[in-house]
């Protein structure tokens, strides 16, 4: 976007005068606007635009103990634009209208806008264009984005945004500092429950104390998780949104990100084309949804999946997917509910290639389990620490997976979030996570590891040789396991291929495996 400016000083523009057009994004370069000052104690380690040129992230570091900070860095409003911000936004109370059915809220305000300005120009006749800009990023978070926490929205390291009270500052999970405090707090009791109550509106649901117990999909696919009022939560209103990645990790993420290695990766991609089902395992914050996205995006492109979820949080770039979310029911009878048994039931009608389950934790385990037996592949995740403790978890209720069908689910990956010891260099502390663990199932008491982590070397070891499913590919297919594992080799250069070029992205690494496909020909070049 371009901006026509006075060259002499900022004001209204006349067409006789001298103009120079300049980017929005240089905008505060342009002014020589100062930054907030970095709190007295603290220093600066990294800075980046979130929404620029009007909010940045600044991470400081205390001096005397190390801790870090994540300051939201926005351009404040002067005093005259402060009053007219007001003014516009009683304007808009009455004036703005609701989206068509066809609109998003963003694209309808953004038609209605200036309309609404053009009607009211005598007000802003005396205000210049970047008073304006200012003013309406302003409106624009207020009734289009998140409010106070809109610049969180749109910092892509930022999984998790947390709020746990009153005049409690409010923590996020940053893929580089892991739980970080922000200097966004919420002061007023009102103030906190109107955001989460307008937040949850958004998602089509409500909330009160009658009902202080939310979790529901915001727009865009966000999650959000609510504790409304002090009945739930004594410190007043507490609230969770696990942020959607529109552009999730692949594979080739993975491997990048030392997540696991080439080998390991074309072992899997093996996996999916023979539909061998797996499943992901670890603790909260391990990072198994994001590893079922990334080994999703190996399933053969021409395959049909349904999905299932209780919020979406799956996204695949294959044509052939069907995605399915539960709903609760209505009223003290719970009228209408769908639940995940329902829409596994449900899915296995359907004749898919591959179903995937967001997470099992239920009934819905034994009905999976019954669709694998009847030749479908499966991909799900599960919380446990290990597979000893997923199987006795599957075995028992509410699950009761008898144990003779256990080996149904193939292969078993633990993904484990490792923190390395505190007594090492600052730089060899970053936390990272990795597959630790990934054991191929023969039997319930048959546990086989073909790949494992080495936590002191930071290397992963294979055990292929020996690999149950390797060998089984190879009956299948009627040919020998080296010939099995030659071709696991030609699938390792292949991804080596995609990380060099840079093909990262889930549209192009499933061009990539669709060419590979249907010509036989995969090269990234």
């Amino acid at each position: 976007m371009k901006l026509r400016l006075r060259k002499s000083k900022l004001g209204t523009l006349d067409d006789e005068e001298e103009t120079e057009e300049i980017s929005v994004e240089n905008l505060a370069g342009y002014l020589n606007l100062d930054r907030n000052p970095i709190p007295e104690g603290f220093h600066e380690t990294e800075s980046y635009p979130l929404k620029a040129p009007f909010s940045y992230a600044s991470i400081v570091q205390k001096e005397e103990t190390g801790e870090y900070l994540y300051i939201v860095d926005e351009l404040p409003l002067m005093k005259e634009e402060a009053d007219l911000h007001l003014q516009v936004k009683n304007i808009l109370e009455y004036e703005l209208q609701p989206p068509k059915p066809e609109e998003s809220l963003e694209d309808s305000f953004k038609v209605q806008i200036p309309e609404i300005i053009e009607g009211h120009h005598k007000l802003f006749k005396n205000i210049d264009q970047i008073s304006l800009k200012k003013i309406l990023y302003y409106i624009n978070r207020e009734i289009v984005g998140y409010g106070k926490i809109d610049a969180l929205m749109h910092d892509p390291y930022v999984e998790d945004i947390s709020c746990s009270g009153l005049n409690r500052h409010i923590f996020l999970w940053h893929r580089r500092y892991e739980n970080i405090r922000t200097n966004i707090f919420f002061k007023e009791e009102q103030k906190l429950d109107d955001f989460v109550m307008k937040m949850v509106h958004k998602a089509g649901k409500h909330v009160s104390i009658a009902f202080p117990i939310v979790d529901v999909a915001l727009p865009g696919q966000h999650r959000l998780a609510v504790a409304y009022g002090k009945e739930a939560t004594p410190s007043g209103t507490s609230f969770t949104i696990r942020k959607f990645r529109a552009d999730p990790f692949t594979i080739v993420d993975l491997i990048e990100n030392e997540t696991i290695d080439e080998t390991i990766a074309a072992y899997l991609w093996l996996l999916m084309e023979n539909k061998m089902s797996v499943m992901i395992m670890g603790a909260t914050g391990a990072g198994k949804t994001t590893a079922l996205n990334a080994v999703a995006c190996l399933v053969r492109p021409s395959f049909k999946i349904i999905s299932v979820e209780e919020v979406a949080e799956i996204n695949l770039p294959h044509e052939n997917w069907t995605q399915t979310i539960s709903r609760s029911g209505f009223g003290a009878e719970s009228e209408g509910e769908i639940t995940l048994y329902d829409l596994i039931k449900s899915a296995v009608r359907h004749r898919p290639d591959l179903i995937i389950v967001g997470e099992v934790r239920g009934e819905e385990a034994y009905v999976l389990f019954q669709a694998l037996a009847t030749g479908h592949g499966g991909l799900c995740t599960l919380h446990a620490e290990d597979v000893e403790t997923a199987i006795k978890r599957l075995t028992q209720p509410p699950m009761q997976i008898p144990s003779s069908i256990i080996p149904l689910m193939n292969c078993a990956i633990i993904v484990k979030h490792v923190r390395p010891p505190v007594f090492l260099s600052p730089e060899k502390r970053l936390s990272s996570r990795k597959f630790i663990r990934i054991a191929e199932i023969q039997s319930s008491t048959s546990i086989k590891d073909v790949f494992t982590w080495n936590s002191s070397a930071d290397a992963f070891q294979e055990n292929l040789e020996d690999s149950y499913l390797v060998a089984k590919i190879a009956k299948s297919l009627d040919i020998t396991v080296e010939q099995v594992l030659d071709d696991l080799e030609q699938r390792k250069t292949m991804l080596m291929n995609m990380a060099e070029h840079r093909i990262r992205d889930y549209q192009s690494v499933n061009a990539v495996l669709s060419r590979y496909y249907n010509t036989s020909s995969a090269s990234p070049e």
